[in-house]
């Protein structure tokens, strides 16, 4: 059986990085960033939110398909709203996927000092985009208590607790909690 598996978390908690690990180590899984979705869409910064809608229905419909084809997915995105959330559970019911949902969470004080330290670093594109797009860390500290009221009314998601340079001990925890 397929598994549809979203991998949510605040901003610089490793969420981008556990998805690539996980889909090297498992062949033929899709890594489905939404985020780099967005980024293929021409001029996508004149129409953000129109762009950030268009790529949610792109990883929807991209998702369905892999998950017919019964192959695994993995979503690593922040999702402080259900909506998508609610989609894509809905999706794995209508695909006969397991749905598995995992956030990524540190304290609120880390992920502010490790997003400040990511964007300083800035290696990737969708950073860059990340820092721009955010507001400054007063939102990112919006964002963050968001997804903790989130998380109180998702019963199934499990949290996976992170730590700056702990990588490995975030995917050893993120393959405890997928294991059947």
């Amino acid at each position: 059986m397929p598994r549809l598996i979203v991998l949510n978390g605040p901003p610089a908690c490793g969420k981008s990085t556990l998805a690539r690990l996980y889909a090297e180590d498992h062949p033929l899984t899709l890594n489905l960033d939404i985020d780099r979705l967005r980024g293929l869409l021409g001029a996508w910064r004149e129409n953000a939110a129109k762009a950030g809608t268009l790529a949610r229905d792109l990883a929807v419909s991209a998702a369905r398909t892999h998950l017919i084809a019964g192959n695994d997915v993995i979503v690593p995105q922040f999702l402080g709203r259900a909506e998508l959330l609610e989609r894509l559970e809905t999706l794995a019911g209508e695909t006969a996927a397991e749905f598995r949902e995992i956030v990524l969470l540190d304290t609120k004080d880390n992920v502010l000092r490790r997003f400040a330290e990511r964007t300083r670093a800035a290696a990737e594109p969708e950073h860059v985009e990340a820092h721009e797009m955010l507001g400054g860390p007063e939102r990112l500290a919006e964002m963050y208590d968001r997804l903790v009221a989130l998380i109180a009314t998702r019963p199934k998601a499990v949290v996976v607790r992170t730590g700056a340079g702990r990588i490995q001990q975030a995917y050893q925890g993120l393959l405890e909690n997928l294991a059947p």
